[in-house]
C-alpha cells in the first residue's frame, strides 16, 4: 500500500506549495536548517502524485514537447560540447572504483578488435545520472513505491533508468559559480546558496548545471576526498529548485555540499530531489569546456542532448551529455 506524502488534496496542494515558496520557505535562512527542516521539507516540496500515482518520470515531465522545440531553436552555431569528464581507470581517492578496461586480444588475426569496460559509475568520480529508484527515504522512494516491494537482487522494478531510454532533451542553463564569484575554482565545502543561483532565468521545464571548478581545482591540485570535502548546493537551495520548476538538476561534483551542515543528514539536496521531487540527477559532469564556449559566446544557455544506457532495472547510468550551441 503506498502513502502519498502531498495528501488527499494534491492538485490544489502543488498550487499552494508553489505559492508559498516565495514566501518564508523560500527565505530559510542556511543555519536554520536542519534534520527537521528537511523532513518537513520532504513532505512540502513534495510532488507525489503531482503527475499521477503511477508517474515514474518525476520532473522530466516538465520539459514538454513544446519546451524541446523551442530548445532545438538554441542551436545556431552547430557546435556540440561534451558535459563527460574522461571515465577515470586508475585508482584515486576520487576514483574508489577506476572504471576497468580491458583490450580483448589484441594481437589476434583479423581485421577486427574488441573491448571490455566495467564500472561501478555510483559516487564521487565518474559522470553519471542518478535515476529515482538510486535512493530511498524510510523505506519508500519517489511517489511512494516501496523499496522491499519494487527493488529486488533482479534491479528496480520501479523508477529505473530504463524510464528516461528516450533520452533527456530540452534547454540546458549553466551557472557558473566560480565565474560569478570571480576565482577559478570553489574550495571543497564552499556552499552554493539560492543568492548565487538568483541571476538565472526564471524559467520552469529547464536542467540546471552548476559548475563548482572541481575539475580545475583537480588538475592543480590533485584528487582529493570528495566523500567528505566538496563544493556543492546548500540544503536551503531545495524550495528555490521545487519552485522555479527546475526539470533536472546537474553538476561537476556530487551536487550537494559536503559536510552538508545538516546534522544527521548526509546529502539533503540528492534526498529531496530525488525522493520528494522526483528530480534525476547528473553527478560528477566535466563543466569546464561548456564553462568556456558560454563565456565565448556570452550565452549561457543551450540545447541539452543526453541519453542514459538502455538497462531494465537499472539505478542509474553512465553517459556523455551534450550541450549544443
Amino acid at each position: 500500500m503506498r502513502a502519498n506524502r502531498i495528501g488527499t488534496a494534491a492538485a490544489a496542494g502543488a498550487l499552494a506549495i508553489g505559492i508559498a515558496l516565495s514566501g518564508p520557505l523560500a527565505a530559510q535562512e542556511s543555519q536554520d536548517v536542519t534534520g527537521a527542516t528537511v523532513e518537513q521539507w520532504m513532505t512540502d516540496l513534495s510532488n507525489w502524485g503531482r503527475w499521477g500515482d503511477d508517474d515514474q518520470a518525476g520532473t522530466l515531465n516538465l520539459i514538454t514537447p513544446e519546451k524541446r522545440t523551442a530548445a532545438a531553436a538554441l542551436v545556431t552555431a552547430g557546435i556540440p560540447v561534451s558535459l563527460s569528464h574522461t571515465y577515470l581507470t586508475e585508482p584515486d581517492v576520487e576514483a574508489t572504483f577506476p572504471v576497468g578496461y580491458e583490450m580483448l586480444g589484441p594481437d589476434r588475426p583479423g581485421p577486427f578488435r574488441s573491448d571490455r569496460y566495467t564500472f561501478a559509475y555510483h559516487g564521487y568520480a565518474h559522470s553519471h545520472m542518478d535515476s529515482l529508484c538510486h535512493m530511498m527515504h524510510d523505506g519508500r522512494m519517489y511517489n511512494g513505491f516501496v523499496r522491499d516491494e519494487e527493488v529486488t537482487a533482479d534491479g528496480c522494478a520501479k523508477l529505473a533508468v530504463i524510464n528516461f531510454k528516450q533520452g533527456i532533451v530540452g534547454r540546458g542553463v549553466l551557472m557558473d559559480i566560480p565565474r560569478l564569484r570571480g576565482v577559478d575554482y570553489l574550495e571543497p565545502g564552499t556552499a552554493i546558496h539560492v543568492e548565487d543561483l538568483e541571476a538565472w532565468e526564471r524559467e520552469s521545464g529547464d536542467v540546471l548545471f552548476v559548475r563548482t571548478g572541481r575539475w580545475a581545482r583537480r588538475a592543480e591540485h590533485g584528487p582529493w576526498e570528495m566523500n567528505r570535502d566538496a563544493a556543492g548546493l546548500h540544503a536551503s537551495v531545495a524550495p528555490w529548485l521545487r519552485e522555479r520548476g527546475v526539470a533536472m538538476l546537474g553538476a561537476d561534483g556530487t551536487n550537494d555540499v559536503l559536510p552538508s551542515g545538516v546534522e544527521g543528514v548526509t546529502q539533503p539536496i540528492h534526498q529531496l530531489t530525488i525522493i520528494a521531487m522526483g528530480m534525476p540527477l547528473f553527478d560528477n559532469l566535466d563543466l569546464e569546456a561548456v564553462a568556456a564556449e558560454a563565456a565565448r559566446r556570452n550565452r549561457w544557455e543551450f540545447l541539452l542532448v543526453a541519453a542514459p544506457l538502455a538497462v531494465d532495472g537499472g539505478t542509474g547510468s553512465p553517459l556523455n551529455p551534450l550541450a549544443i550551441f
